[in-house]
Protein backbone atom coordinates (compact mmCIF):
# COMPACT_ATOMS: atom_id res chain seq x y z
CA UNK A 1 0.00 0.00 0.00
CA UNK A 2 1.08 3.52 -0.69
CA UNK A 3 1.42 5.64 2.45
CA UNK A 4 -0.74 8.77 2.20
CA UNK A 5 0.86 12.15 2.75
CA UNK A 6 -0.98 15.25 3.92
CA UNK A 7 -0.53 18.45 1.95
CA UNK A 8 1.80 20.86 3.67
CA UNK A 9 -0.01 23.99 4.77
CA UNK A 10 1.33 27.51 5.13
CA UNK A 11 3.41 28.30 8.17
CA UNK A 12 1.69 30.37 10.81
CA UNK A 13 3.00 33.85 11.26
CA UNK A 14 4.60 34.33 14.65
CA UNK A 15 2.45 36.48 16.92
CA UNK A 16 3.89 39.82 17.99
CA UNK A 17 4.50 40.10 21.71
CA UNK A 18 2.48 43.13 22.69
CA UNK A 19 -1.08 43.88 23.72
CA UNK A 20 -3.19 44.67 20.65
CA UNK A 21 -6.67 45.10 22.11
CA UNK A 22 -6.56 48.90 21.85
CA UNK A 23 -4.43 49.10 18.70
CA UNK A 24 -7.16 47.95 16.32
CA UNK A 25 -5.94 44.35 16.20
CA UNK A 26 -6.99 41.10 17.76
CA UNK A 27 -5.92 40.02 21.20
CA UNK A 28 -3.36 37.25 21.26
CA UNK A 29 -5.60 35.40 23.76
CA UNK A 30 -4.67 33.08 26.59
CA UNK A 31 -1.96 31.28 24.61
CA UNK A 32 0.56 34.12 25.01
CA UNK A 33 4.04 32.96 25.91
CA UNK A 34 6.05 34.58 28.70
CA UNK A 35 8.57 37.20 27.61
CA UNK A 36 11.71 35.43 28.81
CA UNK A 37 15.09 34.77 27.27
CA UNK A 38 15.30 31.08 28.14
CA UNK A 39 11.78 29.76 27.62
CA UNK A 40 11.32 26.37 29.32
CA UNK A 41 9.34 23.44 27.99
CA UNK A 42 6.54 23.85 30.50
CA UNK A 43 4.12 26.65 31.29
CA UNK A 44 4.71 28.64 34.51
CA UNK A 45 2.54 27.80 37.51
CA UNK A 46 -0.57 29.97 37.34
CA UNK A 47 -0.61 30.68 41.03
CA UNK A 48 2.57 32.73 40.67
CA UNK A 49 0.75 35.66 39.13
CA UNK A 50 -2.99 34.97 39.09
CA UNK A 51 -3.37 36.53 42.53
CA UNK A 52 -2.45 39.91 41.04
CA UNK A 53 -5.68 40.63 39.18
CA UNK A 54 -5.12 44.36 38.97
CA UNK A 55 -4.62 47.38 41.18
CA UNK A 56 -7.09 50.10 42.14
CA UNK A 57 -7.85 52.87 39.69
CA UNK A 58 -7.89 56.56 40.64
CA UNK A 59 -10.40 58.82 38.81
CA UNK A 60 -8.90 61.16 36.23
CA UNK A 61 -9.29 64.91 36.66
CA UNK A 62 -11.76 66.03 33.92
CA UNK A 63 -10.11 69.47 33.76
CA UNK A 64 -6.66 68.06 32.94
CA UNK A 65 -7.52 67.60 29.24
CA UNK A 66 -7.75 71.38 28.82
CA UNK A 67 -4.21 72.05 30.02
CA UNK A 68 -0.75 71.35 28.68
CA UNK A 69 0.51 68.16 30.24
CA UNK A 70 3.64 66.17 30.87
CA UNK A 71 4.76 62.79 29.58
CA UNK A 72 7.63 60.77 31.02
CA UNK A 73 9.64 58.21 29.05
CA UNK A 74 11.87 55.99 31.20
CA UNK A 75 14.55 54.42 29.03
CA UNK A 76 16.66 51.27 29.53
CA UNK A 77 14.69 49.94 32.50
CA UNK A 78 15.74 46.56 33.88
CA UNK A 79 12.72 44.26 33.57
CA UNK A 80 13.56 40.68 32.73
CA UNK A 81 11.85 37.44 33.70
CA UNK A 82 13.53 34.05 34.03
CA UNK A 83 12.72 30.70 35.58
CA UNK A 84 14.63 30.46 38.85
CA UNK A 85 14.15 27.04 40.37
CA UNK A 86 10.53 26.02 39.77
CA UNK A 87 9.03 29.49 39.43
CA UNK A 88 9.21 32.49 37.14
CA UNK A 89 10.66 35.58 38.82
CA UNK A 90 11.58 39.14 37.95
CA UNK A 91 15.36 39.20 38.05
CA UNK A 92 16.94 41.58 40.55
CA UNK A 93 20.39 41.91 42.08
CA UNK A 94 19.21 41.43 45.68
CA UNK A 95 17.45 38.09 45.29
CA UNK A 96 19.20 36.54 42.29
CA UNK A 97 22.88 37.49 42.51
CA UNK A 98 24.03 33.86 42.61
CA UNK A 99 21.73 32.86 39.74
CA UNK A 100 22.98 35.77 37.63
CA UNK A 101 26.66 34.99 38.28
CA UNK A 102 26.13 31.34 37.38
CA UNK A 103 24.73 32.53 34.05
CA UNK A 104 27.66 34.93 33.47
CA UNK A 105 25.56 38.05 34.04
CA UNK A 106 26.45 41.11 36.06
CA UNK A 107 24.04 41.45 39.02
CA UNK A 108 24.56 45.22 38.96
CA UNK A 109 22.69 45.39 35.64
CA UNK A 110 19.49 43.95 37.13
CA UNK A 111 17.98 46.84 39.08
CA UNK A 112 14.19 47.01 38.70
CA UNK A 113 14.18 48.94 41.98
CA UNK A 114 15.47 51.97 40.03
CA UNK A 115 12.35 51.91 37.87
CA UNK A 116 10.15 51.54 40.96
CA UNK A 117 11.74 54.57 42.62
CA UNK A 118 11.44 56.62 39.42
CA UNK A 119 7.76 55.76 39.02
CA UNK A 120 7.05 56.64 42.66
CA UNK A 121 8.72 60.03 42.11
CA UNK A 122 6.40 60.63 39.15
CA UNK A 123 3.12 59.43 40.65
CA UNK A 124 3.76 61.00 44.06
CA UNK A 125 4.45 64.43 42.54
CA UNK A 126 2.10 67.41 42.71
CA UNK A 127 2.01 67.35 38.90
CA UNK A 128 0.45 63.88 38.88
CA UNK A 129 -1.94 64.65 41.73
CA UNK A 130 -3.13 67.79 39.88
CA UNK A 131 -3.97 65.74 36.79
CA UNK A 132 -1.25 67.20 34.56
CA UNK A 133 0.46 63.84 33.97
CA UNK A 134 -0.77 62.39 30.66
CA UNK A 135 1.03 59.05 30.40
CA UNK A 136 4.25 57.24 31.30
CA UNK A 137 6.16 55.03 28.89
CA UNK A 138 8.82 52.54 29.97
CA UNK A 139 11.37 51.14 27.51
CA UNK A 140 13.28 48.11 28.80
CA UNK A 141 16.85 47.09 28.05
CA UNK A 142 15.43 44.33 25.85
CA UNK A 143 13.43 46.84 23.80
CA UNK A 144 10.00 46.16 25.28
CA UNK A 145 7.70 49.20 25.41
CA UNK A 146 5.18 49.59 28.25
CA UNK A 147 2.41 52.15 28.64
CA UNK A 148 1.28 53.17 32.14
CA UNK A 149 -1.91 55.18 32.59
CA UNK A 150 -1.58 58.45 34.57
CA UNK A 151 -4.11 57.52 37.29
CA UNK A 152 -2.49 54.28 38.44
CA UNK A 153 -2.13 53.77 42.18
CA UNK A 154 1.38 52.38 42.12
CA UNK A 155 2.40 49.58 44.52
CA UNK A 156 4.42 51.05 47.39
CA UNK A 157 6.67 48.10 48.22
CA UNK A 158 9.28 46.57 45.94
CA UNK A 159 7.97 43.04 46.43
CA UNK A 160 4.47 44.03 45.34
CA UNK A 161 5.86 46.07 42.43
CA UNK A 162 7.98 43.12 41.25
CA UNK A 163 4.87 40.94 41.39
CA UNK A 164 2.89 43.38 39.24
CA UNK A 165 5.74 43.65 36.70
CA UNK A 166 5.98 39.85 36.56
CA UNK A 167 2.26 39.63 35.84
CA UNK A 168 2.59 42.33 33.16
CA UNK A 169 5.41 40.53 31.34
CA UNK A 170 3.45 37.27 31.50
CA UNK A 171 0.04 38.59 30.43
CA UNK A 172 1.07 41.71 28.44
CA UNK A 173 -1.49 43.86 30.28
CA UNK A 174 -2.94 44.50 33.74
CA UNK A 175 -6.49 45.67 34.31
CA UNK A 176 -7.91 47.67 37.20
CA UNK A 177 -9.51 45.68 40.00
CA UNK A 178 -13.19 45.16 39.19
CA UNK A 179 -12.96 47.02 35.86
CA UNK A 180 -11.78 46.39 32.29
CA UNK A 181 -9.56 49.48 32.19
CA UNK A 182 -5.98 48.52 31.26
CA UNK A 183 -3.61 50.31 33.58
CA UNK A 184 -0.41 48.71 32.25
CA UNK A 185 0.05 47.24 28.80
CA UNK A 186 2.85 46.23 26.46
CA UNK A 187 2.56 48.17 23.21
CA UNK A 188 4.23 48.26 19.83
CA UNK A 189 7.45 50.24 19.27
CA UNK A 190 8.57 52.94 18.61
CA UNK A 191 7.58 55.28 21.41
CA UNK A 192 7.85 58.33 19.12
CA UNK A 193 4.58 57.42 17.37
CA UNK A 194 2.64 57.97 20.62
CA UNK A 195 4.14 61.37 21.48
CA UNK A 196 2.05 64.46 20.63
CA UNK A 197 3.10 66.44 17.57
CA UNK A 198 2.80 69.67 19.56
CA UNK A 199 5.30 68.74 22.26
CA UNK A 200 8.80 69.62 23.38
CA UNK A 201 10.93 66.53 24.01
CA UNK A 202 13.88 66.70 26.42
CA UNK A 203 16.41 64.02 27.23
CA UNK A 204 18.59 64.10 30.34
CA UNK A 205 22.18 62.95 30.77
CA UNK A 206 25.02 63.99 33.04
CA UNK A 207 27.33 63.72 30.02
CA UNK A 208 25.47 66.48 28.15
CA UNK A 209 27.40 69.70 27.52
CA UNK A 210 24.22 71.73 27.98
CA UNK A 211 24.01 72.36 31.73
CA UNK A 212 20.85 74.30 32.56
CA UNK A 213 18.77 75.49 35.49
CA UNK A 214 15.56 73.61 34.84
CA UNK A 215 13.27 76.37 36.09
CA UNK A 216 14.85 78.93 33.74
CA UNK A 217 14.79 76.48 30.84
CA UNK A 218 11.09 75.74 31.33
CA UNK A 219 10.29 79.46 31.29
CA UNK A 220 11.54 79.52 27.70
CA UNK A 221 9.09 76.81 26.58
CA UNK A 222 5.62 77.83 25.39
CA UNK A 223 2.76 77.23 27.81
CA UNK A 224 0.51 75.52 25.25
CA UNK A 225 2.82 72.60 24.37
CA UNK A 226 3.06 69.25 26.10
CA UNK A 227 6.39 68.49 27.74
CA UNK A 228 8.10 65.12 27.24
CA UNK A 229 10.91 64.20 29.64
CA UNK A 230 13.16 61.26 28.74
CA UNK A 231 15.12 59.89 31.72
CA UNK A 232 17.34 56.83 32.03
CA UNK A 233 16.14 54.19 34.52
CA UNK A 234 19.38 52.18 34.64
CA UNK A 235 22.24 51.89 37.12
CA UNK A 236 24.92 53.28 34.79
CA UNK A 237 25.40 54.42 31.22
CA UNK A 238 23.48 57.01 29.24
CA UNK A 239 20.39 57.16 27.07
CA UNK A 240 20.65 57.39 23.29
CA UNK A 241 17.48 58.50 21.52
CA UNK A 242 16.66 59.93 18.12
CA UNK A 243 13.34 61.53 18.99
CA UNK A 244 14.34 64.23 21.52
CA UNK A 245 14.66 67.92 20.68
CA UNK A 246 17.27 68.64 23.34
CA UNK A 247 19.71 66.78 25.60
CA UNK A 248 20.17 68.48 28.96
CA UNK A 249 22.11 68.18 32.19
CA UNK A 250 20.53 69.71 35.29
CA UNK A 251 23.39 69.15 37.74
CA UNK A 252 27.16 69.01 37.82
CA UNK A 253 26.82 65.67 39.60
CA UNK A 254 25.33 62.37 38.40
CA UNK A 255 21.77 62.08 39.72
CA UNK A 256 19.59 59.03 40.22
CA UNK A 257 16.50 58.80 38.04
CA UNK A 258 14.20 59.46 41.00
CA UNK A 259 16.19 62.53 42.09
CA UNK A 260 16.21 63.93 38.55
CA UNK A 261 12.46 63.39 38.20
CA UNK A 262 11.76 64.97 41.60
CA UNK A 263 13.67 68.12 40.57
CA UNK A 264 11.82 68.27 37.24
CA UNK A 265 8.41 67.89 38.88
CA UNK A 266 9.21 70.55 41.49
CA UNK A 267 10.17 73.08 38.81
CA UNK A 268 7.13 72.15 36.71
CA UNK A 269 4.83 72.71 39.70
CA UNK A 270 6.30 76.18 40.13
CA UNK A 271 5.92 76.96 36.42
CA UNK A 272 2.28 75.84 36.35
CA UNK A 273 1.44 77.23 39.84
CA UNK A 274 0.48 73.83 41.16
CA UNK A 275 0.14 74.07 44.92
Amino acid sequence: MVRPFAAKGKKRKKAEKYDRDEDGGESTGPAKKPLVDNEPDEEPPKEDFQELEGIPIVPEDPNSANNAGVIFVLERASLEVAKVGKNYQLLNSDDHSNFLRRNNRNPGDYRPDILHQALLAIFDSRIAKAGRLKVVYVKTEKGLLIEIKPYVRLPRTQKRFYGVMLQLLQKLSITAAGKREKLFRVIKNPVAQYLPANSHKMGFSHSSDKLVKMRNYLDGVKDDVDLVFVVGAMAHGKIETDYTDDLLAISEYPLSASCCIADICKDLAEKWNVG
